[in-house]
């Protein structure tokens, strides 16, 4: 007998918080609540979706899709692809990359298309970085014989 594996729903409190800090894919209001795409995975009695199909938006468009009667229709309608922008941003929290600075214009901060990570080099970091905040040097402190 042929088993079919369960989509895994993963939950990430760190992305939420992450997801919910962004502006609204729709007009760029904050604040923000996270949205989880209904139709990104298969129901599952009493839960939702993974957490990595987690879209920002603010309370007025978060009510207004879930009164919706069609929830691709509505995205359709805005012209935006929640799956692809829910997958970089679920590729964000993964990575130890800082966030890219600069929105292109006409785009409200949190539907910036988020870079493609791997089109960097690869592997991902560069030779020599750690992920820590570099230190500065500090100068000497005077000693007794210094005036």
């Amino acid at each position: 007998m042929l088993t079919i594996p369960e989509a895994r729903r993963y939950r990430d409190k760190g992305h939420i918080k992450f997801v919910a800090s962004r502006s609204c894919l729709v007009y760029g209001r904050k604040p923000c609540d996270p949205h989880h795409l209904r139709f990104a995975q298969v129901r599952a009695l009493g839960r939702k979706v993974s957490d990595e199909f987690t879209v920002p938006l603010c309370r007025l468009h978060h009510r207004e899709l879930h009164r919706s009667r069609s929830e691709p229709l509505w995205w359709k309608k805005l012209g935006l692809d929640p799956i692809k922008i829910a997958a970089q941003l679920w590729d964000r929290t993964r990575s130890f990359h800082p966030p890219e600075t600069g929105t292109p214009v006409g785009l409200p901060a949190s539907a910036l298309p988020l870079p493609d990570l791997g089109a960097k080099g690869g592997a991902g970091r560069a030779a020599g970085e750690t992920g820590k905040k570099p230190q500065t040097p500090q100068p000497p402190l005077p000693g007794p014989s210094d005036p």
